[in-house]
């Protein structure tokens, strides 16, 4: 997201703020973070100097439940950037009707350059700064850009020498760790429940339509390989080293074995084209799954689909949305596309507190009910409201957290 971002989303809100007929002095409230912490992180390198890296936390809203969001170690965080997703945060957790606000964290840092001893020595000096802001019925982080299971549990292992055995403050652990099954592939599973509820409404199904996914991390290889799974056709895909298309449809298994074992696809064979040149492949379904602000205003005219689906945080501006819907072409918004993830989180959280360890079965189970009740939810509202889906969204999730702050003293 650039910069601004925190802006981006407020007018998201102020959309949806208005089809509600909330005061300012709601708006207001709404949109102002409750805390936000800056932290010095100072580390020994492995060669013996003293890096400082710049770490952040912000709680944007508790109305509805504990803080809950990601941390991401990327050289693009920033206040701005926290407060954003911050946001976006409390919003995807209230239209997927999860217990919990919203929060986002991270650290200014390119990780890939650390060792990983250097990565634990910054993660644990992190949490250090924020132990006391953080816990499971207060603040609850997971794994974003470039974090993962093995820094979800250095936080808890650190945490515990400050408050003891408490798994439940961060979610997102290797299931080794008091992880849940199925964690590793919500954001990418809830994506495709997510089409398949739109494509319903359309009278399609997955099978039988095209999909160009950016980005080929966590979400969008999960994405693909269910996709793949359910008989979509994965015409073209890409990562930050290269992008592949193949009008007859890409070899999804192949792709994710070489993933799994090189990590990018920089050496997988195929087609290529230039990584710019992705999101202007014709396609049905459209799925950025990525970093933000990839659909801006320079492209927004040239893509060639009839559904964006935001797998990513913010990659579409609110400039190339209002060219989209200018062009007919649906979004179906980040607030709720990617809640698959912090929906799983929700009962990672709830099994580490009970006890309890779930199934995969049921928490594939549980997934599908929540998203797709809150499908049927945000089509009511964007029915109700005549608008487009984003404000549909935002809509049901503000007015929820209106509800609970004024039943709570707003």
């Amino acid at each position: 997201m650039a910069t601004g971002a925190f802006e981006n989303v407020n007018r998201y809100f102020d959309t949806a703020a208005k089809l509600l007929g909330l005061t300012e002095a709601e708006s207001r409230y709404l949109r102002t973070p409750a805390r936000e912490l800056k932290v010095e992180c100072n580390i020994r390198m492995d060669d013996g100097t003293v890096g400082t890296f710049v770490g952040f936390r912000v709680q944007h809203d508790n109305a509805r439940g504990p803080y809950k969001g990601g941390l991401r170690y990327h050289p693009t965080v920033d206040l701005d950037h926290t407060q954003a997703l911050a946001s976006l945060m409390t919003w995807k957790t209230a239209v997927v009707d999860i217990p919990y606000g919203g929060a986002k964290g991270g650290i200014a840092v390119d990780p890939n350059a650390l060792s990983k001893l250097e990565l634990e020595r910054l993660t644990r000096k992190f949490t250090q700064g924020i132990h006391e802001m953080i816990g499971d019925t207060v603040d609850i982080p997971a794994p974003d850009v470039n974090t993962n299971g093995q820094v979800m549990a250095w936080i808890m292992d650190e945490y515990a020498k400050f408050h003891g055995f408490r798994p439940g403050v961060v979610t997102g652990k290797p299931v080794e760790l008091f992880g849940s099954e199925g964690r590793s592939e919500a954001t990418g599973r809830g994506v495709v429940i997510a089409i398949e509820e739109y494509l319903a409404t359309k009278g399609k199904k997955v099978s039988g339509s095209t999909f160009v996914i950016q980005g080929f991390g966590n979400v969008g290889s999960h994405a693909a390989r269910i996709l793949d799974e359910k008989g979509g056709k994965v015409i073209a895909i890409g990562d930050h080293t290269k992008s592949l298309h193949d009008p007859n449809g890409l070899d999804i298994s192949a792709a994710l074995a070489h993933v799994a074992e090189h990590r990018t696809l920089e050496q997988f064979d195929g087609k290529t084209l230039p990584n710019d040149e992705l999101l202007l492949v014709e396609c049905d379904v459209l799925i950025p799954a990525a970093l933000g602000d990839v659909i801006h205003e320079g492209n927004a005219k040239d893509l060639r689909t009839t559904l964006v689906v935001e797998a990513a945080n913010g990659p579409t501006t609110p400039e190339a949305d209002e060219i989209l819907h200018g062009r007919d072409i649906d979004v179906i918004p980040d607030i709720y596309a990617n809640a698959g993830g912090v929906t799983v989180s929700y009962f990672e959280w709830a099994q580490n507190i009970q006890q309890f360890p779930w199934s995969y079965e049921r928490v594939r189970t549980e997934l599908e009910n929540i998203m797709r009740k809150a499908f049927k939810t945000i089509h009511e509202a964007q029915q109700q409201h005549s608008c487009h889906m984003r404000a549909a969204a935002f809509a049901v999730a503000i007015d929820r957290v209106r509800a609970a702050s004024e039943m709570r003293g707003f």
